[in-house]
């Protein structure tokens, strides 16, 4: 092992004098020639990075560091599954989902639905074209647009008055019953981060989904969700939508106001959505929405990822629009002081003990204890900026696994974008991999 590799790869674990090993202050970061002595591991076993599509913008994916992530779960990998515990945007079921079984899991819906557009391929692919989808599904969202009476067209709207009136009177559709099945966007997002044309495209494609089993419905549905980032006039997630509160604002809003959900939908469909249902089929993946805790009981032995939350945000602000589209169960809105808050978020929204100060301990404690009771390897990540220092969380694995396996870390420099933040747009972190494999 090279003298880089030494630095960046040390064991955790105890000297003569019993202390522990940690990291050191000037320890250096993963560079290239560790990447290519991880990479260079090859053999039945050895796993790697697949391209994949990407349907959604998403903080804290680990898209841009697979190849760090995937040369870090080699290292433990001894066969068998792999588990996603917190798989987010389904990153690396996109990645290595063709290669071996894989369990995704996370607490919120979405994530399974993404997971299922990469992992649950049947033995034909499908040949629905965007068109024939779309136009199942024009009667409903004419029907919707007729209901709520005239809307905006935002080609002629040139002043910025005119303009914030229009979005408030969509705002103010929460207010109108609607008769159709399928109108949730239509009346609760009018005006957000969508124009009410678009949340009616949004309903009528979703009333579409529901027609459709197996990997056809995860496809759609990710590929509403891929229009949906994508003609949203937020930052890139769904916390708070923006006023035009500016000439600047104003503009730039109408543009995304103008944007097609259809336009956006069927070309995601053709260029990403159809291939993946060419991929080869793999038997034994599955698709979880549980607590981590909860998931980590029924697992049998296995590779274990984990991508926990860094910080005191909960994603479940961030992404509640996307969860409401796969749920689609006319949540209650939260409300404050008697008024729908302006984020209009799930009144129950899943609060992570990850993100929690005083609940981040035992958290970690309870997924080591998961970790070391279903028999599994695991991965780990985590930063510099995490609500826990690398110190305290070694100390941790170290106490709750070190004497049934053997402890590592790597370690490699990355910026992180924090999708919105204006006077903090890009952060430069170190992204950690706590290695556990079993003696």
């Amino acid at each position: 092992m090279s003298k880089v590799e030494t630095e960046c790869l040390m064991t955790v674990g105890q000297t003569a004098t019993g202390q522990i090993l940690l990291f050191p202050k000037d320890v250096k970061t993963l560079k290239g020639q560790v990447l290519e002595s991880l990479d260079s591991r090859s053999g039945p076993l050895a796993l790697h990075q697949e391209t994949f599509p990407q349907f959604i913008k998403y903080m804290g994916s680990k898209t841009k560091i697979l190849d760090f992530v995937i040369s870090g779960l080699n290292e433990v990998y001894e066969g068998g599954g792999v588990c996603d515990l917190f798989a987010g945007s389904a990153s690396l079921a996109g990645a290595i989902g063709d290669q071996v079984p894989f369990v995704s899991n996370d607490i919120q819906r979405y994530s399974a639905v993404l997971a299922g557009a990469y992992l649950m391929q049947e033995d034909l692919p499908c040949t629905i074209s965007a068109a024939c989808l779309i136009e199942d599904a024009r009667p409903l969202a004419e029907d919707l647009l007729h209901s709520i009476g005239p809307y905006t067209n935002y080609d002629s709207i040139t002043e910025r008055e005119a303009f914030v009136r229009a979005e408030n009177d969509a705002l103010n559709l929460h207010l109108k019953p609607l008769p159709q099945k399928h109108h949730l966007f239509t009346r609760f997002y009018s005006g957000t981060w969508w124009s009410a044309e678009q949340c009616a495209w949004i309903d009528a494609l979703r009333s579409v989904a529901d027609r459709h089993e197996g990997h056809a419905h995860h496809l759609i549905l990710a590929t509403i969700m891929h229009a949906m980032a994508y003609c949203g006039q937020g930052t890139g997630h769904f916390a708070q939508y923006r006023d035009a509160t500016t000439d600047h604002a104003f503009q730039d809003i109408v543009r995304y106001r103008k944007r097609s959900i259809t336009d956006y939908f069927a070309r995601k469909w053709h260029k990403d959505a159809l291939p993946l249902t060419r991929r080869r089929p793999v038997q034994g993946h599955q698709l979880l929405s549980k607590d981590y805790v909860d998931c980590l009981e029924t697992l049998r032995p296995c590779t274990v990822y984990a991508d926990p939350p860094y910080c005191f945000v909960h994603y479940s602000r961030f992404y509640h629009a996307l969860e409401t589209l796969v749920r689609y169960d006319y949540p209650e809105i939260q409300h404050k002081n008697g008024k729908m808050v302006k984020g209009r978020y799930r009144a129950e929204r899943h609060q992570s003990p990850f993100s929690i100060g005083t609940q981040v301990p035992g958290a970690f404690t309870k997924l080591f204890q998961g970790v070391q009771a279903s028999g599994s390897n695991l991965v780990l990540s985590y930063s510099n900026t995490g609500m826990i220092t690398l110190e305290k969380l070694q100390s941790l694995a170290q106490a709750t696994l070190g004497s049934s396996y053997d402890l590592q870390v790597l370690t490699m420099a990355h910026v992180h974008m924090t999708m919105g933040r204006a006077k903090d747009r890009a952060r430069e972190v170190t992204e950690a991999l706590l290695l556990a494999r079993k003696k």
